[in-house]
């Protein structure tokens, strides 16, 4: 039986969303893995005993964000510097114990929002949020990515963040622009989906007029998302930031 070209051109793209996918996951796997054992050597340092740090979020896919198991037999002093150990690992995102009693980013002297602006950056450093050709359209492959970005900005919560959106200079500049800022906006949408707040984000489009640096306008590799805490306001403390009797 003939099969009917929109069920070729489905099978056909799923098995490319698949095969992006099996790319991406095991790029990020190598990323998290010398986190993973520089925080076991932190964790030792301070005493941590069995504290694991494992670097995955709540659907198994690799973070930089981890969660902490094995500390309940601690007091909260040695907790404290357990998060803290393992937060200032370079490379790591924001920390929490697997109970949610404290976060590593809640104290004065370890919470820096502009922190969430560079976890976000790394990330973006060697993997882009991806569109369908000429389109605003996200690419299924760029999911995981999304999910490990929202995971970045959560801390930054009470920011108000800019997503801009760039192209190169191919096509006309009134199109770029329209096109940066659909796409902007579509990431926006995908953040908010992914428990961002809306009125916390800014979506923007500047089409091909700000260049990456080092790069010729026409250069494809301007197609791009780029994300800045803009302002900052102080977060009230909330159960999962303090911490609580367990």
């Amino acid at each position: 039986m003939p099969i009917r070209p929109s069920l070729a051109i489905f099978a056909g793209a799923v098995a490319i969303a698949a095969s992006a996918y099996a790319i991406a996951v095991p790029t990020s796997a190598d990323v998290v893995a010398p986190l993973e054992a520089k925080s076991a050597e932190a964790v030792a340092a301070v005493g941590g005993g069995e504290v694991v740090a494992r670097f995955a979020n709540n659907a198994g896919s690799p973070s930089r964000h981890p969660i902490l198991f094995g500390g309940e037999p601690l007091d909260e002093a040695l907790r404290a510097r357990v998060a803290k150990a393992v937060a200032d690992v370079p490379g790591v995102g924001g920390v929490i114990w697997a109970d949610g009693t404290v976060r590593a980013e809640s104290g004065a002297p370890t919470y820096e929002p502009l922190h969430c602006q560079e976890d976000v950056e790394g990330l973006l450093r060697s993997r882009s949020i991806r569109f369908e050709e000429a389109s605003s359209e996200l690419l299924p492959a760029s999911s995981v990515l999304l999910n490990e970005v929202a995971d970045a900005l959560r801390p930054c919560l009470g920011s108000i963040i800019a997503i801009t959106g760039h192209t190169d200079q191919s096509g006309t500049e009134p199109g770029n622009i329209m096109l940066s800022m659909e796409r902007a906006r579509a990431v926006r949408e995908a953040l908010i989906r992914r428990g961002i707040p809306r009125d916390g984000l800014r979506a923007l489009g500047v089409g091909s007029r700000e260049p990456a640096e080092g790069l010729s306008p026409t250069d494809p590799a301007n197609r791009r998302i780029e994300f800045s805490v803009i302002r900052t306001e102080p977060l009230v403390p909330t159960p999962i930031d303090t911490p609580g009797a367990r």
